[in-house]
């Protein structure tokens, strides 16, 4: 039955394209915001497919349909999407705009939506396309929409004002600072679109969206300090007014394509990774002299300020005491064979809410066992949920939104036999240990001013690669403060692949997860994860300034999965500090069985 459903939907879509005289249509995962979790209404290529992952896109014509998802996702794929409905192919490896020249003829018009998709996105698949004579067509309103018979509402949910004592900053100093930069530059204003963006600048945010605690607005700042917000009346509260106070006005959701006409004349930037091609379309016919420049928010966003810093501390010693309950409780209960991988992630969620403030998980929990713990995005689901198996490692990747600050952790776990026996392979313990000590030399890193998180990449991958062996995500990304679990502009992975963050400058302030890991196919996966914060380092003798991490995330380590003699000294003197301030900051937050199981597991190597 479902696979009819999704077959009527991808017949209906082409009955669409013909009644619009258009060859083809492209389905991103995207909202107007770019944003990386998008609202219900925006799932469409979920609705056309059934794929449920987090990145990809299908291209249909009126005779061939592909999807595009990257590596992450090549096992998902294939068991979420009818291969006799769309083609599988993996990016970066196959492209779009080949596929498109392969089954598309000359004097095809390939439509888009173009609020779905940036002005570089689009230039960049011109320039594959139109010399086989194929155009790509703006689309005036989505095909999708037009045949998705039930399409949710976009959220209706009020903004709420986020205090300066949590945000460390009054929103009408930010806007200062954006209106010196536009001076600086030159422009007139800016026009910011990125959802996260927007709530840090005003102080503000929303429920509109899973995971993200962001308000479906549209913010233009100008350069005397004046902002105008374009969000739906309905989410409007009076305190959210008093709010803004008199230099921002508030303006329709609905009225931001009008008021991007209002600028003939004008220099107006907009950043190119979220101005989409309908903001830039805009601006271009109202007369706007626009240009792309990085959103001024974005690298003030990412180092965080004192308040900042410290409320992430707050939020993760809430978190630690909720996971560290939950391990203590996987122990016991999953060597029973009973509990399955939706069961442990809605426990896990259940010991954040009784810790108190949890507004929201920061992403879809990945509990995953056994051979699911070597996809390292893995996504559990009713069809793909299975039992733990005693005798097993379990590696569960999770966070929470609280208003204080956003979390992110990993821990895998040994599953021990109902009768104790069970231990882990010699593979599995070398794998682990391996992973821990890049862990370590990441937590224990100095660097000066001026290094970038793609220098860093390889002091996480060290030992893995003596054993031959390596993974293929990214060691880490930025965190925002009660925002999103993945923010840029700083990353960690390697600079090979033109993955985005690499050569961005690290600064004091910035928040990095350090999350090393292996994976076996079909076997198990390791990985570790702890938020870190970037810090001056006081170091006697230094010439020039140098940086460190300040550990923020304290949960024990699973020490069945450790070989000690792998570790060097100092590695066991580290992880042996890490337990005692695991112990300090946890345990006055424990009693009773949970207590006496942190004490266990904190005690020296």
């Amino acid at each position: 039955m479902l696979m009819q459903t999704h077959e009527a939907r991808l017949k209906a879509l082409r009955e669409e394209l013909k009644r619009r005289d258009l060859t083809g249509f492209i389905i991103p995962i995207s909202d107007e915001h770019m944003s990386e979790y998008v609202g219900e209404y925006a799932q469409r290529l979920n609705w056309l497919t059934g794929f449920g992952g987090s990145a990809g896109f299908a291209a249909v014509t009126l005779t061939h349909a592909a999807i595009f998802v990257d590596g992450r996702y090549t096992v998902q794929v294939r068991d979420q999407v009818d291969e006799s409905l769309f083609e599988y192919r993996t990016i970066p490896g196959d492209s779009l705009g080949e596929w498109i020249v392969s089954v598309a003829e000359d004097g095809a018009k390939i439509a888009y939506d173009p609020w779905l998709h940036t002005w570089n996105w689009v230039a960049a698949l011109e320039k594959q396309v139109e010399p086989s004579g194929i155009a790509m067509v703006p689309a005036e309103t989505n095909p999708i929409d037009a045949v998705w018979a039930d399409q949710p509402e976009p959220s209706g949910a009020q903004a709420i004002v986020h205090d300066d004592t949590l945000s460390g900053r009054p929103s009408a100093e930010k806007r200062s600072d954006v209106a010196d930069w536009l001076t600086r530059n030159k422009l007139d204003a800016v026009v910011i679109p990125a959802l996260d963006s927007i709530a840090w600048l005003l102080n503000i945010r929303g429920a509109d969206v899973a995971h993200t605690p962001v308000a479906l607005s549209y913010v233009i700042a100008h350069k005397d300090g004046r902002a105008e917000l374009f969000i739906a009346p309905e989410k409007v509260t009076p305190e959210l007014t008093k709010h803004l106070g008199n230099a921002v006005s508030v303006r329709g959701r609905d009225e931001f394509t009008a008021a991007l006409g209002e600028f003939a004349g004008k220099r107006v930037s907009v950043d190119p990774e979220f101005g989409v091609v309908g903001i830039a379309q805009g601006l271009r016919e109202g007369g706007a002299d626009f240009v792309f420049k990085q959103d001024p928010t974005i690298l003030a966003k990412a180092i965080k300020n004192p308040a900042e810093q410290q409320g992430h501390r707050d939020a993760q010693a809430r978190d630690g005491a909720a996971v560290s309950r939950f391990l203590r409780w996987l122990e016991v209960t999953a060597p029973s064979g009973e509990v399955d991988e939706l069961a442990a992630a809605a426990k896990l969620e259940g010991f954040r809410r009784e810790h108190g403030d949890l507004r929201d998980t920061s992403f879809d929990t990945i509990s995953a066992a056994s051979g699911h713990a070597a996809l390292p995005h893995y996504k559990v689901d009713e069809d793909s949920n299975i039992s733990i198996p005693p005798g097993s490692i379990y590696l569960v990747d999770s966070g929470g939104q609280y208003p204080a600050g956003t979390t992110d952790i990993t821990r895998t776990i040994w599953i021990n036999s109902a009768d104790g026996s069970a231990q882990p392979t010699a593979e599995m313990k070398d794998r682990f240990t391996r992973v821990l000590k890049g862990h370590i030399q990441i937590d224990r890193a100095r660097f000066p001013q001026g290094t970038n998180g793609g220098q860093l990449d390889c002091l996480a991958r060290q030992y893995l690669w003596e054993a031959g062996v390596d993974y293929a995500h990214g060691t880490g990304h930025g965190v925002g403060s009660f925002l999103g679990v993945h923010e840029g502009p700083q990353r960690i992975a390697k600079p090979s692949g033109g993955q985005a963050g690499t050569g961005q400058e690290l600064f004091a302030g910035m928040i990095c997860s350090n999350e090393p890991g292996y994976y076996k196919a079909g076997e198990f996966g390791i990985r570790i994860e702890n938020l870190v914060l970037i810090t001056q380092q006081d170091i006697n003798g230094a010439e020039g300034p140098y940086l460190g991490f300040e550990t923020l995330t304290f949960v024990p380590l699973d020490r069945t999965l450790i070989e000690t003699d792998l570790l060097t000294q100092s590695e066991i003197e580290w992880v042996d500090s890490y337990h005692r301030d695991v112990r300090a900051l946890i345990a006055p937050q424990l009693e009773g069985d949970d207590l006496a199981w942190l004490e266990r597991e904190c005690a020296p190597l």
